[in-house]
């Protein structure tokens, strides 16, 4: 790549100087500021901005459509304000809850904006805030403060310039990563006077969104130095363990790498809002349709009126039938676009509104512990949480505490540990010396043991654990602090320190340990690294004696072929390592062999001539490592409990039983990965998994995941035996959702998805990719082979029981949510804590943060935001439901009494001689949807519940009916719109049918009678028919029911009282009308015939759904009585883990590169020596108290 990117420091004038070309011939700085800016709107912008968002829903067009046409007396058949006034408010409303939304944006950026940090300003540094900061300035970072900005590291105060960071937030690793300074700037820049006169200047790459990746140089006094990513501190890690650094800015802002992963804020639209664009296109056209016939019907009409009766000429000598037939068009367009009805869209918004709060009163989502309830930060996704299918799961803080702690171990084939009895009891003798804060419960038999001093293998298990690990120590008075880079080591040398092996000091080439109250230092002759290739570390001592031993620790999968001889105690450890397996602890194996001195001496020295080798020095290395490594003896094991936030298990459980798949995208190593999904039961001892490198069913191994992929699927003939590519559009050619595999699971890194995700540059690297098995006709264009790719990929993923991502960047987790969202349409939710969930957040269609005392980035972006995984399925099973089943009841009831009440207007047409004559009173129209039918229809909307909260979670099955949209699709509305046609018809001519031949003196056959009549038939049928399909029953219920009636009662009194037809009779234009017609029984009957034949319909339906067992609920819950049908092919892909016949829980977290800093003394301060006055007591190590702090 182009180095193009020039920083200067100490420059603040090149900076601001410099331009890049933008849009329409203007340029910008090219350099930006640190302050961040992620809200959407500020004083100029809020207005335009919000109702152009605003106006990308149709029924808002539709609205203002029917307004302009209402401005025109001509066409004009209700006045211009009554669509006007609703439509503002409705505006109002949602731009209100956009601008509460906004503020909040804006309150977080600006506390991330005013952080406090220390930037050089002339000789000495300032006291000034992050958005102060610009590229170039060299800032001072203290420690567990966060990094403002990408910087690179110039010095520290710790040996060799060295500092340690938690990368927590950008890629969900626990453990510390150290980076170190140039040894030019640590020896050159150590006085501010320096660092003021320094004027190096880096050229790097542009800024991107490679979290791992960065090439540069530093050129300063004619000379020039390589620059990698292991000197640059990125904006969001934490400093650890490092008193004070001095970095000098690179990437600010919005320029920064986490910030280039966070992604843009979206408007998010649920299923139901689309579906609704949709509808209002559709009603709308019918409304034109039906218009354009009533007007056409209206001109032939006029036509034949005044060829019969000319002696009317004179009143229609100004217009023709042709004119006629266009004004009535728009007469009825307007007549009928009530048929949208805007009231609608108001209740709407206060019933997302109210079930928002439902989620935040909810005492079964509140965290007591840390005072934290449930919020709904966005009010209008409730509906779409009951509708998701794939929930993708951050590991680090959400399904885990980030607490290591020590649980068992294996000495000898004997366990040790909880669920032996002992560990609760008190042990004789043992003061508090021996576990001063009583972190950890011990097993007293163990403890007894140790004490006792009589089993060497027991001496040696635990004089490992205090003496094999790269764990650094600092006195702090008479404590002793513990700095871990790897959580695993600082739990194993806290139980060490518990059990009476307590790590005291360590220098270059010794370590300090106290033994059961003895002191002994040991000289370290060697230490042999961790890697991820290795899976172990060891380290090579001379003891007090003189006597060398080597101590090693790691993999079981690597330590056992390692042995000289396996008896019945390795038979009982691996026996042992099962049992830890099933219990999803981490396990890692110790063992230990004695070293001769002339064997030392000639390792020695060939370790040293491997040592300073200029090239193969690696490979040379690992040789001499495995050659050591060999004929060593099992001491034990050890199993290190990863604590699970409370509940995840279970949730997991009702959540697939749900037909929700979890996916978990973690930056944090595979083993400690996999590991949490056998602890959170998303994978199971049965559960083969399928990684990318086990993929051996082509002819040659793979090499690149296209070709994994296309091994998998020609082996299984894409699930269906048909041979057909992924991607094809033939049914029988796709991997089948039916057929998902319950007991496979995919796991793969991010190197593997950055291929896929990035084909276009796969491609290029290699050309001629033998997609074998594509169609004719479709092997042109990279293109469309990267979607292809793409498709096989999400197919497999999809047909999978789970699904885990590790090693991946905060864009790659967005990338895989929008894999999902675009090959399989789902609706997908994301779920995470840290700044490096924010852009899986965003992406979402659903976007959950979990609250904590500290990263609350993600919680500030998200829709939703939780104190606990846990809570998941209250949200999703419950509310979710609940709401989704409140919306689409709601909607489908509002316009059945829409098409009920207000298509008599059409009917009414074909006697009126299709004038576009309304046949109701004004003050009914513009009130049948506000008060007479709307209270129990909004009564729905906020309480109805087909089951209880207790039976959605027993029944986690009937979740299903969300995800596949069974409650309102356009088959529901279609029914919908027949059956509110089939009432208005009814209610219609019946009473025409009645009235055409009532005469006499007291007979009730005028025009307003008539109307009455008509009204309240429908309005009777509605309220029925919403009575009879209501399922929960509540005092507000009846009162809303009863509401509607009084109301009914109230306004037709106040608007058809003689008094007001006084004041203004064309306001008022109906005086008495419903008091005549109502006292009439004759119209009371016809009321009621027009009720029971409109009910008549409903009770069968709902009759025969009782009698057969029909309902929707009573299938759902047979479900857990069915079995899934097993995959009739069997993958040839699949590879269960490990090669043993028991399961490894190996994990273990650690950085390659600590043990060549210990050795070289990088990485330690003064010479410790332990006096007899320090007490043998130690405390967790930074990381490990912020850690428990955090989930405290």
């Amino acid at each position: 790549p182009a180095f193009t990117w020039e920083v200067r420091a100490n420059d603040r004038r090149y900076h601001a100087q410099c331009k890049r070309r933008a849009a329409f011939c203007l340029s910008k700085r090219k350099y930006r500021g640190n302050a961040i800016k992620t809200a959407k709107y500020n004083l100029l912008t809020f207005l335009p901005l919000n109702l152009y968002e605003q106006f990308h829903r149709m029924a808002n067009v539709y609205f203002v459509f029917v307004i302009l046409l209402q401005t025109f007396p001509e066409i004009s058949t209700l006045p211009w304000y009554t669509l006007l006034f609703p439509l503002s408010c409705l505006l109002l409303i949602r731009g209100l809850r956009d601008l509460i939304d906004d503020i909040g944006r804006h309150q977080s950026d600006r506390n991330i904006n005013s952080r406090p940090c220390d930037i050089l300003r002339g000789k000495s540094f300032q006291r000034q805030k992050w958005r102060d900061i610009c590229v170039g300035d060299i800032v001072r970072l203290r420690k567990d403060s966060f990094v403002p900005a990408d910087v690179l590291l110039l010095r520290s105060s710790e040996p060799s310039s060295l500092c340690y960071v938690e990368t927590a937030d950008i890629d969900g690793e626990t453990n510390l990563k150290f980076r170190q300074a140039l040894l030019v700037t640590h020896q050159e820049l150590g006085s501010e006077e320096s660092m003021a006169a320094f004027d190096g200047g880096v050229t790097c790459e542009e800024p991107n969104s490679r979290m791992h990746s960065f090439t540069g140089t530093l050129e300063w006094r004619g000379q020039t130095h390589s620059l990698d990513s292991e000197r640059i501190l990125l904006r969001g890690c934490r400093i650890r363990n490092t008193h004070l650094c001095y970095g000098l800015v690179i990437y600010a802002g919005f320029d920064s790498k986490i910030m280039r992963n966070c992604g843009k804020i979206k408007r998010k639209k649920t299923k139901l809002d689309r579906m609704m664009d949709r509808l209002v296109v559709v009603i709308f056209l019918l409304l034109l349709v039906t218009s354009l016939c009533l007007a056409v019907a209206s001109g032939f009409w006029a036509r034949m009126f005044q060829e019969k009766h000319s002696y009317l000429a004179a009143v229609y000598r100004n217009t023709s039938p042709a004119q006629q037939a266009f004004f009535n068009f728009w007469g009825f367009t307007i007549l009928l676009s009530v048929i949208i009805p805007m009231s609608m869209y108001i209740t709407l918004e206060f019933i997302y509104l109210v079930n928002s709060c439902f989620i935040n009163w909810d005492l079964g989502m509140y965290y007591a512990v840390k005072d934290i309830p449930a919020k709904a930060r966005s009010t209008s996704l409730n509906d779409q949480l009951g509708q998701i299918e794939y929930i993708f799961s951050d590991k680090t803080g959400t399904l885990t505490q980030n607490i290591m702690s020590f649980k068992k171990c294996c000495v000898s084939g004997t366990i040790y540990g909880p669920g032996t009895g002992h560990e609760n009891k008190e042990p004789p003798g043992l003061g508090p010396a021996w576990d001063p804060h009583g972190e950890l419960k011990v097993d007293v038999t163990l403890l007894e043991a140790a004490q006792r001093d009589s089993d060497p293998v027991l001496r040696e298990f635990l004089r490992l654990l205090a003496l094999c690990h790269t764990v650094m120590v600092e006195e702090r008075g008479d404590q002793l602090v513990y700095q871990a880079a790897s959580p695993d080591e600082e739990a194993l040398v806290l139980a060490a320190r518990s059990l009476g092996y307590v790590f005291l000091a360590r220098t270059q080439d010794t370590i300090t340990i106290r033994e059961l109250g003895r002191t002994r230092t040991y000289q370290v002759l060697a230490m042999l690294d961790f890697n991820s290739d290795r899976k172990r570390m060891s380290v090579l001592v001379r003891d007090p004696q003189g006597s060398i031993r080597l101590y090693t620790k790691g993999a079981d999968t690597v330590i056992l072929q390692r042995l000289r001889s396996r008896g019945p105690s390795e038979a009982l450890t691996e026996r042992a390592l099962g049992l830890f397996a099933e219990e999803t602890l981490r396990t890692l194996c110790v063992a230990s062999k004695e070293v001769s001195e002339a064997e030392y001496q000639e390792w020695g020295r060939r370790h040293h001539e491997a040592s300073v080798l200029l090239q193969d020095r690696a490979q040379e290395l690992d040789r001499l490592y495995e050659e050591m490594e060999q004929d060593l003896q099992l001491l034990g094991a050890t199993a290190i409990e990863d604590k699970l936030q409370e509940g995840v298990p279970e949730t997991i459980q009702l959540l697939k039983l749900g037909n929700i798949k979890v996916w978990v995208l973690t930056g944090d190593k595979q083993e400690t990965a996999t590991n949490i999904g056998y602890a959170c039961k998303l994978l199971t001892d049965d559960t083969e998994i399928l990684e990318e490198k086990e993929v051996s069913s082509a002819p040659t191994t793979p090499s690149s995941p296209s070709e994994i992929l296309q091994a998998y699927w020609a082996s299984n003939n894409n699930l269906s035996g048909s041979g057909g590519a992924p991607g094809s559009s033939h049914p029988s050619q796709q991997c089948p959702e039916a057929s998902c595999h319950r007991r496979r699971a995919v796991i793969v890194s991010g190197d593997f998805l950055d291929k896929i995700l990035h084909t276009g540059e796969v491609l290029k690297e290699k050309k001629g990719w033998p997609w074998r098995w594509l169609p004719r006709g479709r092997t042109g264009g990279s293109q469309e082979q990267g979607s292809l790719v793409e498709k096989a990929f999400v197919d497999l993923a999809t047909s999978c029981q789970a699904v885990i991502c590790c090693r991946v960047t905060p864009k790659q987790k967005a990338l895989i949510v929008q894999l999902v969202k675009k090959h399989k349409q789902a609706v997908t939710l994301a779920i995470g804590d840290g700044a490096n969930d924010v852009n899986m957040i965003k992406t979402a269609d659903i976007g959950v943060g979990i609250s904590g005392l500290e990263g609350l980035q993600a919680v500030q972006c998200s829709d939703y935001a939780l104190a606990q995984f846990c809570h998941l399925q209250r949200l999703l099973l419950v509310h979710g439901r609940w709401a989704y089943l409140r919306i689409c009841k709601f909607l489908r009831f509002f316009f059945y009494k829409t098409f009920a009440g207000l298509m008599a207007q059409v009917w009414f047409a074909f006697h009126s001689g299709f004038t576009a004559q309304p046949l109701f009173e004004g003050w009914f129209l513009a009130l049948y949807n506000i008060f007479y039918t709307s209270y129990p229809v909004l009564s729905v909307g906020l309480l109805e519940q087909d089951v209880s909260a207790k039976q959605s979670l027993q029944f986690p099955e009937l979740y299903v009916t969300g995800q596949q949209d069974q409650l309102f699709n356009y088959r529901v509305f279609g029914l919908t719109l027949l059956h509110g046609v089939g009432t208005s018809l009814t209610s219609f001519y019946i009473a025409r049918w009645a009235f055409e031949d009532h005469v006499g003196s007291k007979a009730v056959g005028d025009y307003e009678s008539f109307s009455v009549t008509v009204a309240v038939s429908a309005l009777l049928s509605v309220l029925v028919e919403i009575v009879l399909d209501t399922r929960f029953w509540t005092v507000l219920s009846f009162l809303m029911v009863t509401a509607s009636l009084l109301f009914f009662c109230l306004f037709s009194f106040l608007t058809q009282s003689i008094d007001a037809f006084r004041i203004a009779p064309a306001i008022f234009s109906f005086p008495d009308a419903s008091r005549n017609a109502l006292t009439d029984p004759y119209v009371l009957l016809v009321v009621l015939l027009s009720l029971v034949v409109n009910t008549i319909p409903s009770l069968t339906v709902h009759a025969f759904r009782a009698t057969t067992g029909k309902t929707t609920i009573q299938q759902k819950i047979h479900l857990k009585a069915k079995k899934e049908p097993e995959p009739s092919v069997e993958l040839k892909a699949h590879v269960p883990r490990g090669s043993f016949c028991r399961r490894s829980s190996y994990a273990f977290s650690h950085q390659e590169g600590y043990a060549g800093l210990i050795t070289r003394g990088d990485s330690l301060r003064a010479r410790a020596t332990p006096g007899d006055s320090l007490r043998a007591r130690a405390t967790p190590g930074d990381s490990q108290r912020a850690r428990a702090t955090h989930s405290t």
